[in-house]
């Protein structure tokens, strides 16, 4: 598919001088695609949650950009991402969420495989009542595999699978947050939803880095947690958010908390950080709890986000959970007006990207940086296979 070949040179400035990436990164098709190759697929891009697949045998078929996958928690309790399709033909496996009791059976041929994507059986592959074949070599035929790693229960994914270690290419988000290396519980059904949203992903990549936008379009939040209470966070070619000096602690009728995460040292008695961990995952932290927001692009202007809370405790209480979870859906709700206006705001034709806040706007920027450096070098490479 062809694209426009866009002039990222002026998106590369300092943030003094810099504008935002051109309107096709929004709503071109074919920068759409472009973008998948040098941003998604060739990143450690989040897909799911563990806690999508909490038991062994657990099965949910997934699409990510348009390729059919199959996230599985295998017999032995790993979390493994294939895809979804058989070796045969090219069938998809698994339609629907389930359990896989036995093997992973082929709908169309029969062809069966492991909970770990051994292929294990290919019932009248040699002709009737011949199970075995010379030419099918059953070692050779297992399930596709996808570079995965979980971390801080996001199903991380590889599909290029020549991105650096997980462990390497997020090693200062890692050390940041080291202190949060603790185990993380799923708050469970009432801890989950999702946020169908008209507008390009990056754009909701853009909106959660910076806290500019509080007094206006969160005016609750920032009755306690105000603009100057925030600070910057930028790390070139990996992250960029927020942080606040004031995070106050949601209580019940009772004056009940939620537990804290233990040793987690005494700044973050009222720290809190909010992080978009390049290319899409935004992630919240705080001494309490602690969410993961995976976006789902859909296409240049549909973006699905998929949010989910977590806690220091496996049987946190149930009340403040909902609380918790209906408060932050209406923070995320009250950002949709944003990041579809500024879509529908890509298709005015003279509008170049606009401007930055030096002051306020550079953890967006940083963002704005990584994508045009990445495109760059993806068309460059581009160049010299031709």
């Amino acid at each position: 598919m062809t694209h426009p070949v866009t002039d990222l040179s002026n998106v590369r400035n300092s943030v003094e001088k810099a504008n935002g990436l051109p309107n096709a990164h929004y709503i071109d098709e074919g920068i759409f695609q472009e973008e998948k190759q040098a941003l998604l697929f060739s990143q450690w891009a989040g897909l799911a949650v563990a806690a999508d697949v909490p038991e062994n045998g657990d099965a949910v078929p997934l699409e990510f950009l348009g390729m059919p996958l199959l996230l599985i928690r295998d017999k032995d309790g790993q979390v493994r991402v294939f895809q979804n399709i058989c070796r045969h033909r090219g069938m998809i496996l698994v339609e629907e969420p389930r359990k896989i009791e036995g093997a992973i059976r082929c709908p169309y041929h029969s062809w069966c495989y492991s909970t770990k994507g051994n292929l294990v059986s290919t019932p009248h592959v040699g002709g009737p009542g011949h199970n075995t074949h010379e030419a099918i070599n059953r070692n050779d035929l297992g399930l596709i595999e996808v570079r995965s790693h979980i971390w801080r229960d996001v199903v991380w994914i590889n599909l290029s699978g020549d991105a650096p270690a997980f462990e390497e290419a997020m090693a200062d988000i890692m050390e940041r947050w080291s202190e949060f290396e603790l185990p993380l519980y799923h708050g469970g059904h009432d801890s989950r939803f999702e946020l169908e949203v008209q507008t390009n992903w990056k754009l909701a990549v853009e909106n959660y880095c910076e806290s500019y936008h509080l007094p206006w379009v969160h005016p609750g939040l920032n009755s306690y947690s105000k603009l100057e209470d925030h600070y910057n966070i930028e790390k070139p070619g990996e992250y960029s958010g927020q942080g606040t000096m004031v995070y106050r602690q949601l209580t019940n009728e009772n004056g009940e908390k939620f537990p804290d995460f233990e040793d987690v040292g005494a700044k973050w008695n009222e720290q809190a950080e909010y992080i978009a961990v390049y290319p899409n995952v935004l992630l919240g932290t705080h001494r309490d709890h602690a969410f993961a927001i995976i976006l789902e692009p859909k296409g240049p202007e549909k973006t699905v986000e998929h949010i989910h809370l977590y806690y220091a405790v496996p049987n946190s209480d149930e009340g403040l959970r909902m609380r918790n979870t209906q408060l932050w859906k209406t923070v995320f709700e009250e950002d949709i007006f944003v990041v579809q206006g500024m879509q529908r705001g890509r298709h005015a034709t003279n509008f170049d990207g606009g401007r930055f806040s030096p002051a306020m706007d550079g953890a967006t920027h940083c963002f704005h940086d990584w994508v045009a450096g990445k495109i760059e070098t993806h068309r460059a490479k581009a160049r010299a296979a031709e």
